[in-house]
């Protein structure tokens, strides 16, 4: 995520009062079933306790006028809209004392709490199936430290403590494995000194080698390293032995992301040149440096936070706009080839309400994550910028349709309070 200072904040009381009744109106209401997809799709796979709110607010402001107060009330931590964009432990997601009626069900927004009852830190992060233990791995940005803002550049940071892992078997019940990529704590100049910058770990498996592999951003304090760092380890949870960082093939690299393809073909795409294009560069044989096929997409778009996947021979992406902590518009993108070109078709948030559709539901894009064909869970990160900490994790429903008369299957990610997958994942 590209680090920009927060605007100006607007001051409309009378506005901002009507907004708070909105809001507790989205927050406590009941929600109406979509109806943009055949009735009973999602019900196969989706148990659906709250319809989804497509009311719009009444007001003379318009919709732009609205999204941009609330963003606002967003970054501002004394606002008094906090508690609904960041619930209060009181309403977390903790296996250790749920009840019949939350046992797995998701909470987007709301504390998680992993089986020790410490929230959980794997901001920006990725999941991996890892097919010998049959189990999920989570692993994040550890935050759980102060934050503060950085000299000189006005940007909320927390120091470098590590890649944080985390293991579950069902999606919902997370069990800490510690930290596996641990920062530096003396040498100054070492790429994963506290002092410097490690964001967006993922990790995929190489079955050439047997070797687990992370790609990470790396940075300076002052952003302008923008680098790819590489590590591996010989199992999901043991300590990764950090390799080196450099430039893909030349280019500045900041928001990042791995796709592995079906054919054992792994890519790593990272926006570039100043966030200015994507670019998706084809890694080596043993995943730990690129070669040269690199292709250039999106270009003159500033598009961030990459999420690949791949349904039925189609390659997709989600992405976000470059509004630093301000939640902004995701856009879907389709390809033939991962190479591209790619087709940018619009904003897959569904439900709730226009406000919350082009602020994605006031997260960011991080992971795609397969369940079933035609099946995801979208994973994002809504950023706390006063308490990086304190950020959270929205996981939403994310499929792909066939439409009639359309020959671009529609990407959807909707919006629910509350939701939980029907089947165990694994």
């Amino acid at each position: 995520m590209t680090r920009f200072s927060s605007r100006r904040r607007c001051s409309y009381p009378l506005l901002v009062c009507s907004l708070v009744g909105f809001l507790i109106l989205l927050h406590f209401s009941s929600l109406g079933s979509y109806k943009g997809i055949q009735e009973g799709q999602i019900q196969e796979r989706y148990e659906e306790l709250e319809e989804i709110q497509t009311s719009q607010s009444r007001g003379s402001q318009s919709q732009s006028s609205q999204a941009n107060l609330l963003i606002d009330e967003f970054l501002d931590k004394s606002s008094k809209l906090r508690h609904i964009f960041f619930p209060t432990k009181r309403t977390s997601i903790d296996p250790r004392k749920s009840t019949k009626d939350d046992t797995f069900y998701y909470y987007p927004g709301r504390i998680w709490f992993d089986t020790d009852g410490h929230p959980i830190q794997a901001h920006g992060g990725g999941i991996l199936y890892d097919e010998r233990s049959r189990m999920y791995y989570w692993y994040g940005e550890y935050k759980n430290g102060p934050t503060y803002v950085a000299p000189g550049k006005n940007v909320a940071r927390v120091d470098i403590i590590g890649v944080g892992c985390y293991s579950s078997k069902d999606l919902w019940t997370w069990k800490n494995e510690g930290i596996v990529l641990a920062a530096e704590e003396r040498d100054e100049d070492h790429d994963l000194h506290k002092s410097k910058v490690l964001e967006r770990p993922k990790v995929i498996y190489n079955e050439k080698t047997g070797k687990y592999v992370m790609w990470m951003h790396i940075d300076d304090a002052n952003y302008s390293k923008a680098s790819v760092g590489i590590a591996i380890s010989n199992s999901p949870t043991d300590p990764f032995q950090y390799l080196y960082s450099k430039r893909p093939n030349g280019f500045d690299s900041r928001d990042m992301t791995l796709f592995k393809d079906d054919d054992g073909r792994a890519y790593v795409v990272y926006s570039s040149v100043h966030n200015r294009e994507l670019h998706i560069g084809l890694l080596d044989q043993n995943y730990v440096d690129v070669t040269n096929v690199m292709s250039r997409v999106l270009v003159g778009q500033y598009r961030e936070a990459p999420a690949l996947f791949k349904y039925q021979g189609t390659y997709y992406m989600i992405t976000s706009g470059c509004s630093g902590w301000a939640p902004n518009e995701a856009l879907a993108h389709v390809a033939e080839s991962i190479m591209g070109p790619w087709e940018t078709i619009g904003n897959p948030s569904v439900g709730a309400n226009k406000v919350f559709r082009v602020t994605t539901f006031f997260a960011q894009s991080t992971y795609v994550l397969p369940i079933s064909p035609g099946l995801f869970i979208f994973m994002a990160d809504r950023w706390n910028p006063d308490d990086l900490r304190e950020s959270r994790y929205v996981w939403l429903p994310l499929t792909v349709e066939e439409v009639v008369g359309s020959q671009r299957p529609r990407v959807s990610i909707f919006w629910h309070k509350r939701w939980k997958l029907l089947k165990s994942p694994v």
